[in-house]
C-alpha cells in the first residue's frame, strides 16, 4: 500500500512503520547515552547510515563506498570502546517490566523462601547477608565461599546463619533458584556516607552492590531490621516481609553468567 512518494522515493505504510520504530530505538538508546562519549559517538555513526541512505540513493557510487567503511570501522570502535555502556544498557533493558516477566531469576517458591527465611532470622535476632545475583557473574565470590548448590529454603538459609554453623558470617550468594555458595567473602564499600554505626554486613552489601548488579538482603543481628541494597545504596530499610517480597518480584530476573 503506497502512501505517497518524495521524488523517486515510494513510501510505503510498512516504510513508514519501519521508519518510526527505528527512529524510537535510537532515541531512547541516545538519550542512555546522552552526556557520554558513547553518546557523541553514537550521533557520528547515526550522521554516517543517513549519509550512506542519500548516497546509495543518488548512485554515488565512490562517496556511498567511502562512507560505508567509515561506517563499519566505527560500530567496531563503538563495541570495543564502549563495552561497559553498552553492557549497562542491556542490563537497564533486562531491568524492565517486560523483559523481567519472561526472564525470571526465581520462581513464587524461590521468593517466598527467601522471605520467610528473612523474617525468622529477624525474629530470632540471627543476623545474615543474602547476595541474589542477576547478570552479571558472581564466581570470583563463590569460589572463595563454600559451594552449596542447594534449592532455595527457608531451613537451609536458617541454617546455614544459625549462630552455630560454621558458615554464618559470610554471604550466601542465590543464583536462580539454587543457593550457589556460602561463607562467602564480600568486599567492603570504601564510600564515606556510610552511617559509622553500620557493621561490617552493611558494608559488605553496598561494597558487592557498587561492583555488580545484584540485590543484596541485609538482616541486622543488632536492630534485627531488614535492608535491602541495589546500585551502591540502601534502597529499602526496615522491610516488611510483604514490601521484600513485592520488591523481589518485580527486580529479579534469569542469570546466565557464573
Amino acid at each position: 500500500m503506497v502512501l505517497f512518494e518524495i521524488g523517486f522515493l515510494t513510501i510505503t505504510l510498512i516504510d513508514l512503520i519501519d521508519i518510526i520504530l527505528v527512529s524510537w530505538l535510537f532515541h531512547k538508546v541516545y538519550l542512555y547515552f546522552r552526556g557520554t562519549r558513547a553518546g557523541q559517538m553514537l550521533v557520528g555513526l547515526i550522521v554516517l547510515m543517513v549519509g550512506s541512505f542519500i548516497f546509495n540513493s543518488l548512485g554515488f557510487s565512490a562517496s556511498s563506498w567511502l562512507v560505508n567503511q567509515f561506517q563499519t570501522v566505527l560500530v567496531v570502535a563503538f563495541v570495543i570502546l564502549f563495552q561497559p555502556e553498552l553492557r549497562r544498557l542491556l542490563i537497564y533493558v533486562g531491568q524492565t517490566r517486560f523483559f523481567q516477566q519472561i526472564f525470571r531469576a526465581g520462581t513464587p517458591k524461590t521468593i517466598t523462601s527467601i522471605v520467610d527465611a528473612t523474617t525468622q532470622l529477624k525474629e530470632k535476632g540471627w543476623g545474615a547477608l543474602i547476595v541474589i545475583q542477576r547478570e552479571t557473574g558472581l564466581r570470583s565470590y563463590k569460589d572463595q565461599g563454600m559451594q552449596i548448590r542447594g534449592e532455595v529454603t527457608s531451613s537451609l538459609l536458617l541454617s546455614i546463619f544459625s549462630p552455630s554453623s560454621p558458615l554464618h558470617d559470610g554471604a550466601v550468594i542465590i543464583q536462580n533458584d539454587l543457593i550457589d555458595s556460602a561463607a562467602c567473602i564480600l568486599p567492603l564499600t570504601e564510600s564515606k556516607m556510610i552511617d559509622s554505626e553500620m557493621g561490617t554486613r552493611h558494608r559488605a552489601a553496598i561494597g558487592i552492590s557498587e561492583e555488580t548488579d545484584a540485590l543484596v538482603i541485609i538482616v541486622s543481628e543488632e536492630k534485627s531490621k531488614v535492608s535491602l541494597a541495589e546500585n551502591g545504596k540502601f534502597v529499602k530499610r526496615n522491610l516488611r516481609a510483604a514490601t521484600l517480597e513485592k520488591y523481589l518480584n518485580e527486580k529479579m530476573f534469569i542469570s546466565s553468567q557464573d
